[in-house]
């Protein structure tokens, strides 16, 4: 554990309190705090204290160099992977971990999912929480003898200097689409976030770049490798898609078969991405495609639960081009109807909200929508973002999701069944945002009257143990059960 802090409620007897101006809030109104709770010292900008303190000009440039040089011997000792880009870091991040782990190499795993060593350690309130806590997390690892850690690195948070100083071995690009516009204005400031990850790369470090992107451009290093669909030194040429995933990738000039259970051609590109990482740690190939056989998706990405000959999906897709992907890899597999149960965050991009909806009432039989985080944004304004110049009426709305369970529970089955109507019909269902912490639940409404719920999915519960009840009723095509 370090032995400095930011965040008083974590001070202990003799730790050292630094009072950090940051994005939301002011260090300096909780040094008190701080002391109560044992503070031996106090690194801040103004003020003046009854136990040692230092006045000093910027106490964030401070705590930065204060971590640099007394915790990166340690790091430097370490293999850290960084994985950025608007879709598939989760994804790719979580690969990386279990598969590194199944294969006997322990590693860690920081990100939106939460922290992870041997299981899941405990959630965090962003994918890149405040530059101590990513050190105290990386240096628990390595007291913990994980000399591996994959984290996922966000736009804000490179932009936050949450990542600041930390030696990474790998830098990782996925891919860049629209998201987080209304913080970055510009995709090119967003593509210049996500750049610093490649700053910080070690000096004998590697990028490893998506080639099919086109903003790859902006993440080229002197050690670049490419991988992808359309070329690259990992080079995929065919790829067949049923209940499971089949590829052939060339590289050096050897063909390699890799089977997976995860579907969907952009899972093929976040599990290439993990085999690349991998493979550049000379890790034996032949071991990291049996490996690939038994790979499972994190939570909240491409969950599936099977119902009879039905199945529900559920994902955090929650940007135009996530949300097209999943529904193109439904439609791959689906022999029936679909229909997406799904929403858009308060308080966030409102230019992809219309873009969304369009995606999903073009490409499927029925769009439901409902609330997601709200934050403090009005649930109907963001409804009203989301059908704006819509004209498409294969839709409905529902915003009551919790009065509708109560008032209405006799109906929850035959809501239930009218979102799997159909042998071979296909759910997919949007989840709450990563750092909700109630339970998630969707109603669906019919000819303006509320029916009931689809899921309901209380936080930590696993997906694989939601119980779907039999139920007996059909969906017509008009849409009225």
């Amino acid at each position: 554990m370090i032995n400095i802090k930011t965040d008083s409620r974590k001070v202990k007897k003799g730790d050292i309190f630094a009072a950090i101006k940051c994005e939301v809030n002011d260090g300096h109104k909780y040094i008190d705090a701080a002391i109560k709770n044992g503070a031996s010292k106090i690194i801040c900008e103004h003020g003046k204290y009854n136990i040692p303190y230092t006045i000093v000009d910027n106490s964030r440039l401070y705590l930065e160099n204060y971590l640099k040089e007394n915790y990166n011997k340690y790091l430097e000792e370490m293999t850290i992977i960084g994985i950025t880009g608007t879709n598939g870091k989760t994804t790719t991040a979580y690969l990386i971990y279990d598969m590194l782990n199944k294969l006997g190499i322990k590693c860690g795993y920081i990100g939106t999912v939460g922290y992870y060593l041997n299981g899941k350690v405990s959630d965090l309130p962003n994918t890149n929480p405040d530059i101590c806590e990513m050190y105290d997390m990386l240096i628990n690892a390595y007291d913990n003898d994980y000399k591996v850690v994959v984290i996922e690195a966000s736009s804000q948070g490179l932009d936050f200097g949450r990542l600041n100083n930390i030696p990474f071995s790998y830098a990782c690009f996925t891919n860049l689409t629209q998201d987080h516009l209304d913080y970055h204005k510009t995709m090119e400031n967003y593509a210049k976030a996500k750049q610093l990850l490649f700053k910080k790369l070690k000096k004998n470090g590697k990028s490893i770049l998506n080639y099919d992107d086109e903003y790859n451009k902006y993440f080229i290093t002197d050690n670049t490798i490419y991988y992808g669909f359309n070329g690259g030194d990992y080079h995929v040429i065919d790829y067949k898609m049923t209940n499971k995933s089949v590829f052939t990738y060339i590289h050096d000039n050897k063909e390699y078969k890799v089977t997976s259970p995860l579907i969907g051609k952009y899972n093929i590109y976040n599990l290439l991405l993990a085999i690349v990482v991998l493979e550049q740690m000379n890790i034996d190939i032949k071991d990291i495609i049996k490996v690939s056989e038994t790979i499972s998706c994190p939570p909240g990405r491409m969950d599936i639960i099977k119902y009879k000959t039905n199945n529900i999906i559920i994902d955090y897709a929650h940007t135009p081009d996530a949300i097209s992907k999943i529904i193109e890899t439904v439609k791959e597999v689906a022999k029936g109807k679909i229909y997406v149960v799904f929403g858009c965050t308060g308080s966030r991009d409102r230019v992809k909200r219309p873009i969304m909806t369009e995606i999903v009432l073009k490409n499927t039989t029925l769009g439901i929508i409902t609330i997601d985080d709200l934050h403090d944004e009005e649930a109907e304004d963001i409804v009203s973002d989301m059908l704006k110049d819509n004209k498409r009426d294969n839709y409905i709305v529902c915003l009551d999701r919790k009065e509708a369970i109560k008032s209405e529970s006799d109906r929850a089955k035959a809501a239930e069944q009218a979102l799997q109507a159909k042998v071979n019909n296909i759910t997919v269902a949007k989840v709450t945002p990563h750092d909700s912490t109630t339970a998630v639940s969707y109603q669906l409404q019919v000819n303006g009257e509320a029916k009931g719920v689809t899921i309901d999915i209380a936080k930590d519960q696993s997906i694989k143990d939601i119980e779907v009840l039999d139920m007996n009723a059909t969906l017509n095509d008009d849409g009225t059960i």
